[in-house]
C-alpha cells in the first residue's frame, strides 16, 4: 500500500471543487465537464477518496454507480498528476474492489483508454461477449463547452 495514504467512502470528506478540477481539465473522458454535473454524480453516486494522512489533502477519487446489488460501474477514476507513480491509484482501486465486495455483486464494470493493466491486477477482464452489450450515446467522451 502507499504509505502515508488513507482511503475513505465518506462523501463529507471529499474536495469537491478538487474532484471537479480533476475530472474537467484532466480526465479525457470529460474535459469541460460543469461543475454542476459533478456534483450531481457525487451526490447520485458511491464515492472513495485517498488522502494525504499528514496534510488531509485529497490526492485520488474514485465514483461507482450501482444498484447496490447486481451491477456496478466504476468511473471518474483520477489521480492528482503530482501524486501519481507513488502507488495511489492501484490502493484506491484495491479498496473500492474491497469494499464493494460485500455486496455481492455479479458485475462491475469499467472502461478505460489507457490502464488496462491497472484493472486487470483486480480481476477485470475484457468482456467475454462483447456481442452481447451495447450503448446507447457512443462518444464516451463529453463534448465542452
Amino acid at each position: 500500500m502507499a504509505r502515508g495514504i488513507r482511503f475513505s467512502s465518506d462523501p463529507a470528506e471529499l474536495d469537491r471543487a478538487r474532484v471537479h478540477r480533476w475530472i474537467s481539465e484532466h480526465a479525457y473522458w470529460a474535459l469541460g465537464r460543469p461543475r454542476a454535473v459533478q456534483d450531481a454524480a457525487i451526490d447520485a453516486s458511491r464515492n472513495y477518496g485517498a488522502y494525504d494522512e499528514t496534510t488531509g489533502e485529497q490526492l485520488a477519487y474514485a465514483r461507482v454507480v450501482t444498484d447496490g446489488v447486481t451491477f456496478a460501474w466504476l468511473c471518474d477514476v483520477i489521480v492528482d498528476p503530482g501524486a501519481r507513480g507513488r502507488g495511489v491509484g492501484v490502493d484506491l482501486i484495491g479498496f473500492v474492489v474491497a469494499d464493494l465486495e460485500p455486496l455481492g455483486l455479479k458485475r462491475i464494470a469499467l472502461a478505460t483508454g489507457d490502464a488496462h493493466g491497472l484493472y486487470a491486477r483486480f480481476g477485470f477482464e475484457p468482456l467475454s461477449n462483447p456481442e452481447q452489450w451495447m450503448v446507447r450515446g457512443v462518444n464516451a467522451v463529453e463534448p465542452t463547452g
